[in-house]
């Protein structure tokens, strides 16, 4: 009989938490929008490509989470509501890493939710005003960037139709082809000797973005550059696609702590090396939208 009896108030009482927990609101967020920001001057970012994979959510001030996009939120807010969703992007290719991107403005929007209702929103951002850029995408006569004396290996520009992707490539790209004879291709910018000027600000958020097509290692790198000579630092690597599934992808290099280190350096160029991967008689490397990105 007692074990009747408390079965009953148990039921009674998850009957209780059942009707006073209320239905939630739902927020669906598609993925992000990359705008040219019409304060900024045209042509000023090259083409805006963006891998800006996922967002940090706030509601009425109060954060939700970080989430990939697209994603469905339940939200047990109602009415009134101010959201703000800011873009975060994986840091230098790390997917556990997840970072608002500091040069991209949040997306904000204020709205009435409704309990079971459904509010979608398609998010758009685009650069402050006053973010500056240094950036190759190989549609001049040059380029910056310069084969180094050790390199076997040499670099040139194409379209090869094979590869190249209109969203991507305004026309042309850099490309490396790596064999056992011509096995090994370093490479520099050069920046600064083409009057472009790259100083990069030490102690304040600093990127290369970069788009790739490679089914062969390449590893990124800076070098500082003083008086007193330069100093080189190998940063990321971005690792081999299958000759089957490559394609053309972007990462966000995070350069901050790198290019603090570097207390001596005036000024900076980015760095590029590639040797042909054991066991493989053949690789491609491919860069485009070299930029270079910072307050």
């Amino acid at each position: 009989m007692k074990t009747i009896i408390l079965f009953i108030v148990l039921l009674f009482t998850l009957s209780s938490c059942i009707k006073n927990n209320p239905e939630p609101s739902w927020i669906q967020i598609d993925e992000w929008q990359l705008l040219e920001n019409p304060n900024n001057q045209v042509g000023l970012t090259g083409v805006l490509t963006e891998n800006i994979s996922d967002a940090w959510v706030y509601v009425n001030g109060e954060t939700i989470g970080v989430f990939e996009l697209p994603v469905k939120l339940p939200l047990l807010v109602s009415g009134d509501a101010k959201i703000q969703i800011f873009p975060a992007v994986k840091n230098n290719g790390i997917s556990a890493t997840k970072k608002i991107y500091p040069f991209l403005e949040p997306y904000v929007i204020n709205t009435n939710l409704v309990q079971s209702e459904v509010f979608d929103i398609a998010p758009t951002t685009m650069y402050f005003t006053g973010v500056k850029f240094n950036f190759e995408n190989f549609q001049g006569p040059n380029n910056v960037v310069v084969d180094g004396p050790s390199s076997l290996a040499s670099s040139g520009k194409t379209n090869d139709p094979a590869i190249l992707d209109p969203v991507v490539n305004e026309g042309e790209f850099l490309k490396i082809q790596l064999n056992t004879t011509n096995n090994i291709w370093i490479a520099s910018t050069t920046f600064n000797l083409g009057n472009l000027n790259m100083p990069l600000p030490k102690g304040k958020e600093v990127y290369l973005e970069l788009d790739y097509y490679n089914t062969n290692r390449v590893t990124s790198g800076l070098i500082g550059i003083s008086v007193n000579g330069s100093t080189d630092n190998p940063n990321v690597q971005l690792n081999p696609q299958k000759d089957s599934e490559v394609r053309w992808k972007k990462i966000y290099i995070d350069l901050r702590e790198v290019v603090s280190g570097m207390v001596d350096a005036d000024y900076f160029e980015f760095t590029f090396q590639g040797q042909l991967d054991d066991g493989a008689s053949s690789g491609v490397i491919c860069l485009d939208n070299i930029k270079a990105v910072y307050f």
